[in-house]
């Protein structure tokens, strides 16, 4: 006796990795699990403008750079100048340029950002340690005073950035935060002191995200390094952590905005908050980015719809080989409740089930005429697919003069497969009685309907096209079932009389 061992591993293997690809394709590209999910966006608009001086001009102008944020969509607009896009150690800058600049230029950078969630800023590499900062003689003492004192209630990078962050946005100043705030800004006192004792700090810009306002400016941030990670601190607030929607514009202590050959430069920013399909959004995000993905996105319309039907058959499988299997449910043909559950997907159900019930009842009766004729097995199926052509030709022409337009989606229907239904029906009413014919009959149309109710739900239809490695897991789940060789749940009924014993 073969050991069914490899046989399992087989089934554990295909339903291991389909559920592993379908879970890494919904994390790893966002795709999501459910149909219908949206996803919040932000369209940022950002107005560049300066005074030409009549010769040439360059703008460098930082571009947004936060794990938080994806860029889903970026384009400016700038009639005349050359624009280049770098993204080098200095960070994503936009390059403009123009021969002549005279008078009032005005620049656009429009850019389409989704959350991603990842709030977390992980620092890419550990930092250099940063070059202490040389303070002037009337400042030094004050600064000395402060740190010492921050720094004995403190036990690392952030406490110690937490009491200086106190001492310089708090209420009640010191005389000698005073003295280093006349000739400092907070942000850059706050830095200077972290850097005198050798703590990485870098500054930022962040722009605060708030639907339909205009004319904004970029939010001045420290980051402070610790364990790896890089921690944000607002010295204007006086607050520690990112707030609610803020995108971090300028995250390599650069200048925001460079303009050689201008004077009076400025940029304001404009932003709207919108949502979208999430699955637009991922496949957008999937095709920016040139992911490796097995996506039939990729494929033409056309492809993509043929497949949307196709995707469906192995969710009609499974669910006759459940009801066969499992329950018991006896069919006119194996896989014919499929095709006819395929069909009513196109023509709906009420429909789909009257057109079914009047073609094959038609084509019983033209079968019980053919019978007396004594016919070739061949001849006689190829005339009964014929008139199952006719009849569907006579119901739809009568559908149309009636104006009964859901009677016109009746030519769905799998000819060939009816036509071998009614020949197997019209054999087992000979053979076996209607009784029998009622049976399998009922049973076929009962299993077509439990398969369209499947096939039809919208998350399944949005699973099966979406998370390819699903059909491994039917695969496994067929495989597994095929094993079975107990009893049906419907034989049962013959073992009911010994139950009352």
């Amino acid at each position: 006796m073969h050991s069914r061992k490899p046989f399992y591993l087989v089934v554990a293997l295909l339903f291991i990795v389909g559920l592993s690809a379908s879970i890494y394709r919904g994390i790893e590209h966002n795709v999501p699990f459910l149909p219908g999910e949206q996803v919040q966006s932000w369209a940022v608009d950002a107005k560049v403008s300066f005074q030409g001086t009549g010769g040439p001009a360059e703008v460098s102008f930082s571009l947004p750079q936060d794990p938080a944020f994806e860029v889903l969509m970026e384009n400016a607009t700038s009639p005349g100048y050359g624009l280049t896009i770098s993204n080098n150690e200095q960070g994503r800058r936009a390059l403009w340029s123009i021969r002549q600049a005279n008078g009032q230029q005005d620049l656009y950078y429009k850019v389409t950002l989704i959350p991603t969630g990842r709030e977390i800023l992980k620092a890419q590499e550990e930092p250099l340690p940063p070059i202490p900062y040389i303070w002037s003689a009337t400042e030094k003492a004050a600064a000395e005073q402060v740190m010492d004192e921050a720094w004995a209630r403190s036990a690392g990078n952030l406490s110690f950035a937490r009491e200086i962050m106190r001492a310089i946005a708090g209420r009640d100043r010191s005389q000698n935060i005073e003295l280093l705030l006349s000739a400092n800004s907070p942000t850059k006192l706050f830095v200077h002191m972290l850097n005198s004792r050798g703590i990485p700090t870098q500054e930022v810009n962040g722009l605060y995200l708030e639907d339909q306002r205009r004319r904004q400016q970029l939010s001045p941030f420290v980051e402070v390094y610790q364990d790896g990670q890089w921690h944000l601190f607002d010295l204007v607030k006086g607050t520690e952590g990112r707030p609610e929607n803020m995108v971090l514009w300028e995250r390599n202590g650069k200048s925001v905005l460079d303009v050689l050959g201008g004077s009076n430069s400025q940029v304001n920013f404009s932003m709207l908050k919108d949502t979208r399909s999430a699955l637009a959004t991922s496949i957008d995000m999937m095709a920016k980015n040139s992911a490796f993905d097995f996506s039939l996105y990729q494929l033409p319309l056309e492809e993509q719809s043929l497949f949307k039907g196709i995707l469906l058959i192995p969710i009609g499988v499974l669910m006759v080989v459940f009801l066969r299997v499992i329950i018991g449910i006896k069919t006119s043909g194996t896989f014919m409740p499929v095709l006819i559950a395929l069909a009513f997907i196109q023509t709906t159900l009420l429909t789909g089930l009257i057109g079914f019930l009047l073609i094959v009842a038609f084509g019983l009766m033209i079968r019980s005429y053919l019978s007396h004729l004594n016919l070739l097995l061949i001849s006689r199926i190829s005339a009964v697919i014929i008139v199952v052509i006719g009849i569907i030709g006579l119901f739809t022409l009568l559908s149309y003069k009636f104006g009964l337009s859901e009677g016109l989606t009746i030519t769905f229907f799998p000819m060939i497969i009816l036509a071998w239904t009614i020949e197997r029906m019209s054999i087992l009413w000979e053979e076996e009685g209607a009784k029998e014919v009622m049976v399998q009959g009922g049973g076929s149309l009962l299993v077509a309907i439990l398969a369209y109710l499947a096939m039809s739900a919208t998350w399944v239809q949005h699973w099966v096209f979406n998370f390819l490695g699903i059909h491994l897991v039917i695969l496994a789940l067929v495989l597994l079932m095929g094993q079975y060789t107990g009893y049906r749940l419907l034989e049962l009924k013959r073992f009911k009389p010994l139950a009352g014993e």
